[in-house]
């Protein structure tokens, strides 16, 4: 490839993509080793990019194709499934809840018109909004359940969630979440257990690069992190906790939660999390536009 420089009288003058071109090129998941690409002259770089183009645009499809003919299920249905397999194994038990949530339920989390995540939130009216986690849900549930099945309760959901996220490369308004919680006795060893049921998890959609970082949030304060990379795939928390007796729980706990985006954009190698989530752009994260 041509990454020269040019001179134009006595200065010196890069010849790189345009910003339309750069743009296409992250549309068609391009390598990022790509973008820095410096020509000889303006010529050069519109042949390149147009060769670079086909190609890109010849895989997509290729990639829409295999869809079609062959795995029939986006990654992220797959992955869903998979997870799912292995947490029913395991002994977890799937639940569905709704996706609206009440502002009482928000506030027993915390997020009250105070906390920094109440802008996030979409709200449907005064009173509701859509749920951005699973986790009010989860809690609510364990009180009945802890009641009627005695310990352990091991349970989990899969299912959107909504939150006005920065506009970045790995932020979705709108996004899948995994949350799975067990209420049992822990004999202490709570972060034990935590690191075994994030390894049941990456081991499921065969992530084998990964590590457990501790951290903070803005809602349970201690977490415990799922790293690949530079991106964070899971987070995960235990009690007790001082969020329980909102909920009624007096029960040692843990309770790990993945985006299923993340997941996917760490499996493929995508760039881009909005090739891997609910799009009219992207299919299984071929675009579309092409």
């Amino acid at each position: 490839m041509l990454f020269n420089k040019d001179l134009l009288g006595d200065e010196v003058v890069d010849v790189t993509w345009t910003a339309t071109q750069k743009q296409r090129l992250s549309e068609l998941n391009a390598d990022e080793t790509l973008y820095d690409c410096v020509f000889p002259d303006t010529a050069a770089r519109e042949k390149h990019f147009k060769q670079l183009e086909r190609e890109l645009v010849k895989k997509n499809k290729e990639q829409l194709m295999a869809l079609k003919n062959t795995s029939l299920r986006p990654l992220l249905c797959q992955l869903e499934s998979k997870l799912v397999d292995r947490l029913t194994k395991e002994g977890f038990v799937q639940v569905v809840t709704p996706i609206l949530l009440s502002k009482g339920m928000l506030n027993k989390m915390t997020i009250t018109s105070e906390h920094p995540l109440v802008k996030q939130v979409f709200w449907v009216d005064k009173d509701k909004c859509l749920r951005p986690m699973l986790a009010p849900n989860l809690y609510h549930l364990l009180k009945d359940l802890r009641r009627l099945w005695g310990k352990p309760v091991k349970i989990f959901e899969v299912g959107p969630c909504f939150r006005k996220e920065s506009q970045g490369a790995y932020h979705l308004n709108e996004f899948t979440m995994l949350n799975l919680v067990e209420l049992n006795d822990f004999d202490g060893q709570q972060e034990d257990r935590l690191r075994e049921l994030a390894a049941i998890v990456m081991d499921a959609v065969g992530i084998r690069d990964y590590k457990l970082v501790k951290d903070e949030c803005h809602v349970y304060g201690n977490t415990i992190d799922v790293i690949s990379g530079e991106l964070e795939l899971g987070s995960g928390a235990y009690g007790p906790h001082e969020l329980d007796s909102s909920w009624g729980i007096i029960d040692p706990w843990v309770g790990i939660g993945f985006g299923l985006e993340r997941l996917v954009v760490t499996v493929k190698g995508h760039k881009n999390i909005h090739r891997a989530g609910r799009s009219l752009s992207y299919l299984d994260g071929a675009r579309l536009n092409i």
